[in-house]
């Protein structure tokens, strides 16, 4: 295959996992093909839901600017039981906010994906092939052909060092490899109902967003960016999903709130929740990605998240094994890691989605009781921030003391060049050892010393160093007890030190870590 066309890695479909995989890559000036069957973006919204990371994510890459004005906060989600009475709230952390934006927040995914696709074409390196489809892959030990065909019906092939499938939910590239999707047992059908309201009508809608709870019929209301508003309606048992899809019929669901002439029909379109995850996610060189390697309920809005997760946690793996500052080992990682966590988090979900979807009207009145009861007898206010796990294995010390390792790692507002900046801006990203400079005085030179030894770039946070604004990470390691985290190139925490005497035991680790040769078989 030598004598073909080479890229370094190839991105199978260009949603909006595939393009952020494509802008990070291109960024790192990896050569990258990426393709996609479609040559436009999907018109409607699917995914409506952001949060902090990915925005975090969207910064580190110079386009945050360009995608906030497609969002907006995310509501608190009031929910109500099976007599309407309220019985929790989910809610996002207040301010000081941990990365430095909302944390959670609603948004137009054409919009954002439109932002993702032009900043990808910015990159030399990165060729967007549209109207391209994929006809099959020839794996070998050491890299992958592939078969295409482009949109006049000519045939291309092309070798890639790596290949990641980015290709959704009937991933095409799975299924040829023969990789099974474990189902973690949800299946529930719902109707997603999207309408864009008309002005006047916004006053006499929910103010926040909302989850009725009610046996007659679960229902969730979202409030979306401008005046886009949404429900998501579980279907009866016995109710044809394709019928329930007729406009007469969808407006007579939404009556409880709204007329025709309270708005536009957007998008009304059913389907089968489910939580699924892929049995494995690599094999050999090909990577599966986003909805092509899990699928789970949208109860908490973080399906694309997770989609996004994936990719930022593999593509600064392969930047390291390309560039030779990593062994094939840290590949292997990222199907453990990921795998972990979106079983752990889809596990949440499931919980919530059975509290929302119980159809028993005694079970439901017990579940609201329940629900109270954990509250002291009120409505608590639980937030989604707390909802989503840490990572809990792959790239993490084995070091004794490790209790923090795997947490997403603050990014504190610091001031810079007599303003303020958010702290990846001012440092950089890459691994880095971000030390609380004034809890250790005097050693921190030396803890930076040999971070800078070991190729980790050292960030000393306190007076005369990097200063923040409202004391974001001094809290972080005081709740810890600690006074340094080793911090990987995805903001998730490594190691962290109790005292400074530790660092040299840290950073040997993970070199070594990062220095061991794959274990992958094909």
């Amino acid at each position: 295959m030598s004598d073909l066309p080479h890229v370094q890695v190839a991105v199978i479909g260009f949603g909006p996992a595939g393009a952020l995989l494509a802008n990070l890559l291109g960024q790192a000036g990896v050569t990258t093909l990426a393709i996609d069957k479609s040559t436009e973006i999907y018109p409607k919204p699917r995914a409506i839901a952001l949060d902090h990371e990915i925005m975090r994510l969207f910064d580190n890459l110079g386009i945050a600017d360009a995608v906030l004005p497609h969002t907006a906060p995310f509501t608190a989600s009031q929910h109500y039981g099976a007599d309407g009475q309220l019985i929790r709230r989910i809610d996002m952390v207040p301010p000081p906010y941990p990365l430095g934006y909302v944390p959670s927040m609603v948004f137009s995914q054409p919009a954002v994906e439109a932002v993702l696709r032009a900043h990808a074409t910015t990159f030399p390196g990165v060729e967007i092939a549209l109207g391209t489809e994929l006809l099959r892959l020839e794996p070998s030990e050491t890299d992958v052909a592939l078969h295409l065909r482009r949109p006049d019906g000519d045939t291309r092939r092309v070798r890639a060092d790596y290949v990641i499938a980015c290709d959704g939910a009937s991933s095409l590239v799975r299924q040829s490899l023969g990789i099974v999707l474990d189902d973690l047992v949800f299946d529930e059908p719902w109707l997603v109902v999207d309408v864009m309201i008309h002005p006047d009508t916004a006053a006499k809608l929910p103010q926040t967003s909302a989850q009725f709870c009610e046996p007659s019929r679960p229902i969730s209301y979202l409030i979306c960016p401008g005046l886009h508003r949404r429900w998501e309606i579980m279907l009866l048992p016995g109710e044809d999903r394709f019928a329930m899809e007729d406009p007469a019929q969808v407006w007579r669901l939404l009556a409880r709130w709204l007329t025709p002439d309270d708005g536009t029909l957007w998008r009304a379109n059913s389907y089968r929740f489910h939580a699924l995850v892929a049995h494995r996610w690599r094999q050999g060189q090909v990577f599966l990605a986003g909805d092509a390697a899990h699928q789970q309920p949208p109860f908490i809005g973080q399906g694309m998240c997770q989609g996004l997760r994936d990719v930022s946690n593999l593509a600064w793996k392969l930047i390291a094994v390309l560039r030779g500052q990593a062994g094939g080992a840290l590949l292997d990682s990222y199907g453990e890691e990921r795998g972990a966590h979106v079983r752990a988090l889809t596990g949440r979900i499931k919980a919530i989605g059975h509290v929302i979807c119980e159809l028993d009207v005694t079970l439901a009145r017990e579940r609201d009781a329940q629900i109270l009861a954990e509250g002291g007898g009120t409505a608590r206010t639980i937030t989604r921030q707390d909802i989503v796990p840490p990572l809990s294995c792959g790239l993490l010390s084995d070091l004794a003391d490790q209790p923090h390792r795997g947490l997403l790692f603050p990014q504190p507002l610091v001031r810079h060049d007599g303003g303020t900046a958010l702290l990846d801006r001012v440092c950089g990203t890459g691994f880095r050892l971000v030390v609380d400079a004034a809890a250790i005085g005097p050693q921190a030179a030396d803890v930076a010393r040999m971070a800078s030894v070991e190729g980790i770039t050292p960030i000393l946070i306190g007076p005369g160093h990097v200063e923040e604004c409202e004391s974001v990470l001094a809290a972080w390691f005081a709740q810890r007890d600690c006074v340094a985290a080793l911090v990987r190139p995805d903001h998730y925490v490594f190691g962290t030190l109790r005292h400074p005497q530790a660092a040299a035991a840290l950073l040997v680790e993970l070199r070594q870590r990062l220095n061991h040769k794959s274990t992958e078989l094909t």
